[in-house]
C-alpha cells in the first residue's frame, strides 16, 4: 500500500505510520491526565479534607466541560490547520496540569481540571481527523486502532503509574508528570507532525448541520449508549469483585489489570474487524455479544477463574467498539468527520456519566446482580440505534 494515497494525497508510508504512533502518544498523555484522578482520589480527599464523593467531582467536572466544549471548539477552530489546533490543545492541557499541581484549594483544582478538559477536547478528536486523512479508506480501522491505542494504554499503564506516584510522592507529582509528558509530546509533534494534511474545514454552521441531521445524531448516540452500558458495571467493578469473589486490594488490582489487557486486545481486534467486515457489522456484533455477556458476568455463579475469563472477554469485546464507531462516522459523512469525532468523544463522557448514575440507582434499589442486566439494556439501545441509522441514512450517504 506504499503507493496508496488519502483524500488529500498524502502517501501511506513509514512516515505516516510514525505520525500515527505520535498521535497515539498524544492520546496517551491526554488519557493519563484525564483518568489519573481515579488513582489519587484518596490522597486528594485527604489533602483538602473533602469526602471521597466530593473528590470524585474532579472526574465529573472534566467530563462535563469536555462534553460541552469539545464539539464547539473543534467547530470554531475549523479554519485553522489541524496540527496547530492539536498543539494548542496540548498547550492548554499542559497549563491545566501545571495549575493542578500547584492548586492551593480544592476549588482551584476543580478549575484546573476544567482547563485540562478544554485542552483534551481539542487533542483527541483532532488526532482522529488527522489520522483518517493519512491513510486510504480501507486502512482507517487500523489507523484509528493505533491512535486510540494511546487512550487504552493510558488506562492500563497511565492510571496505575499515576496512582503509584500519588501515593509515593504525593498527588501533585502525578499532575507534574502529566505536564512533563504533555510538554515532551508537544515538542516532538511540533517537529514531526506534517502541516500539509488537509482536513475538511468546519464551523459552528457545520456543528449545527450535524445536530440537525437525525441519522448523524443517532450514530453518535451509539457511543453514549454503549459506553453507558459498560460503565453501569465498570464504575462499581471494585466493590463487585469484593462482594462476588471476596477479593482484597491485590486481587482487585489484578482483575483491573486483566481488564486493561483485554482493552488493549479489544482495540487491536476492533481495527481488524472493521477493516475486514466493515464498521456497521462490527458494531452490531459487539453489541449483541455485550447483551449476552454482561448478565452472565453478574448472574451466573462461578469461581475466581471463571470471573477472570469473563472479565477479560467482556473488556476485549467492549473496547473493540471505538475503532469501528469512528470509522462508521467518517464513512457516514467524510466532510463532517471532524465535528462527528468531537461529538463522539463528548459522547464517551456523557455515556460514562449516564452509566455510573444508572449503576448507582440499581445498586441502591437492588444488588450487584442487577448491574449486568442494566448494562445489557443500554447495549440494546445502542444496537437499536444502528438499525435506525441505517433506515434513516439517505441512499447516497449509506455505507
Amino acid at each position: 500500500m506504499a503507493s496508496s494515497s488519502t483524500l488529500p494525497g498524502v502517501p501511506v508510508n513509514s512516515s505516516s505510520s510514525a505520525v500515527l504512533r505520535l498521535l497515539a502518544v498524544a492520546n496517551f498523555v491526554i488519557g493519563m491526565g484525564a483518568f489519573v484522578v481515579i488513582g489519587v482520589l484518596v490522597p486528594v480527599a485527604t489533602a483538602f479534607a473533602v469526602s471521597k464523593p466530593q473528590a470524585g467531582l474532579l472526574m465529573t467536572v472534566y467530563a462535563i466541560v469536555y462534553a460541552l466544549t469539545s464539539p464547539v471548539l473543534v467547530a470554531l477552530t475549523g479554519r485553522f490547520g489541524r496540527a496547530q489546533v492539536m498543539l494548542a490543545g496540548l498547550a492548554i492541557f499542559l497549563l491545566g496540569a501545571l495549575l493542578a499541581s500547584f492548586a492551593p484549594s480544592f476549588e482551584f483544582l476543580l478549575a484546573a481540571r476544567a482547563v485540562m478538559a478544554v485542552g483534551g477536547g481539542l487533542v483527541t478528536p483532532v488526532a482522529a481527523s488527522i489520522g483518517v486523512m493519512l491513510v486510504a479508506p480501507e486502512q482507517r480501522g487500523r489507523a484509528l486502532a493505533v491512535i486510540f491505542g494511546g487512550l487504552t494504554l493510558a488506562q492500563v499503564f497511565g492510571v496505575p503509574l499515576g496512582a503509584w506516584l500519588g501515593y509515593a510522592f504525593g498527588w501533585r507529582m502525578a499532575f507534574e508528570v502529566v505536564a512533563v509528558l504533555a510538554l515532551v509530546s508537544g515538542v516532538v509533534l511540533w517537529r514531526m507532525l506534517p502541516r500539509e494534511v488537509q482536513v475538511p474545514p468546519t464551523s459552528l454552521k457545520t456543528l449545527g448541520s450535524v445536530l440537525a441531521t437525525p441519522h448523524l445524531v443517532l450514530a453518535v448516540s451509539f457511543t453514549a449508549c454503549f459506553v453507558g452500558g459498560l460503565y453501569v458495571l465498570y464504575t462499581y467493578m471494585a466493590p463487585f469483585l469484593e462482594a462476588r469473589y471476596g477479593l482484597g486490594r491485590d486481587g482487585v488490582t489484578g482483575m483491573l489489570v486483566l481488564f486493561g489487557v483485554g482493552a488493549v486486545l479489544g482495540n487491536w481486534l476492533g481495527g481488524r474487524m472493521t477493516d475486514r467486515q466493515g464498521p456497521t457489522k462490527t458494531l452490531v456484533s459487539l453489541a449483541v455479544v455485550q447483551i449476552m455477556i454482561m448478565p452472565v458476568l453478574t448472574h451466573l455463579p462461578g469461581g475466581v477463574a471463571f470471573g477472570a475469563v469473563m472479565i477479560f472477554l467482556w473488556s476485549a469485546m467492549a473496547w473493540s467498539f471505538m475503532v469501528a464507531q469512528q470509522a462508521r462516522l467518517a464513512q457516514l459523512s467524510p466532510a463532517q468527520a471532524p465535528i462527528l469525532f468531537a461529538l463522539n468523544a463528548a459522547a464517551i463522557y456523557v455515556g460514562g456519566f449516564i452509566g455510573s448514575a444508572i449503576g448507582g440507582r440499581l445498586l441502591a434499589d437492588g444488588s450487584f446482580r442487577d448491574l449486568g442486566a442494566g448494562g445489557a439494556g443500554l447495549m440494546a439501545l445502542a444496537l437499536i440505534s444502528v438499525f435506525l441509522v441505517k433506515k434513516l441514512t439517505p441512499p447516497a450517504a449509506a455505507a
